[in-house]
């Protein structure tokens, strides 16, 4: 019999943050496939397992992903992890659960840790229809033209940033999307987690005068016409 393909989401900074259901899958699977073995092999150090890791990132997905599904139709189950949050969201996962879907094995997603959804619903802003972006360009001109792209979206928009790229974005989204509502979440679920709320401009100048910014942001913009009744 075929084996499992499990897209099984790892904590974003908490490590209780870990389900029980994740444990249990780590625990019985044959082979875990990870982006860096090392940062991996220290999460399952620390859960208390010991499994056979096999790199599995953005420069040998489409390689990898053959491999594993040939292994998985061979009869092993095999763990697919990031190095944080759930696989398949800004993260690879994706090639190897189209690979499992054309071959016609089983696919066994599993919910947890992402830091899309608590930056959302901390927010304070609408969280009924949002669109998650995911990283803009690190080019100004790029990114303000796929700013432009998204402005008359009704929907909050949610995008992924780098702690060293976050005033250019915030400036950049002023200058097209105008003096919008918006949150800066940075560090979810860690020591030193931050929601910084309000309008873009304050956000720019906030974040303008400090000396150095660190951790993982997820930056979050009110949609257009956000006055209006929506809830």
């Amino acid at each position: 019999m075929a084996g499992r393909l499990y897209l099984v989401p790892t904590p974003i900074g908490n490590l209780d943050d870990i389900t029980n259901r994740a444990r249990t899958i780590l625990e019985t699977v044959d082979v875990i496939a990870c982006e860096d073995t090392r940062h991996s092999g220290r999460l399952l150090t620390q859960l208390g397992i010991s499994k056979p890791l096999i790199a599995y990132h953005e420069f040998n997905e489409r390689d990898r992903a053959t491999a594993l599904t040939e292994r998985i139709a061979e009869g092993q189950s095999i763990a697919v992890i990031t190095d944080a949050g759930s696989p398949g969201i800004s993260d690879p996962a994706y090639r190897i659960v189209r690979a499992a879907i054309d071959a016609g094995l089983e696919i066994v997603p599993l919910p947890g840790p992402c830091a899309i959804i608590p930056a959302l619903t901390a927010s304070g802003l609408p969280t009924d229809r949002f669109f998650f972006e995911g990283f803009l360009s690190h080019k100004s001109a790029a990114r303000q033209r796929r700013l432009q792209e998204l402005a008359m979206l009704p929907h909050t928009l949610v995008f992924y940033e780098s702690p060293h790229r976050i005033v250019k974005t915030l400036n950049d989204a002023l200058t097209v999307l105008g003096d919008r509502q918006a949150c800066v979440a940075r560090e979810i679920t860690k020591l030193h987690e931050e929601f910084a709320r309000g309008p873009l401009s304050d956000l720019t100048e906030a974040f303008g005068r400090r000396a150095k910014t660190r951790g993982e942001i997820v930056l979050v913009i009110a949609g257009a016409n956000p006055d209006s009744d929506r809830l």
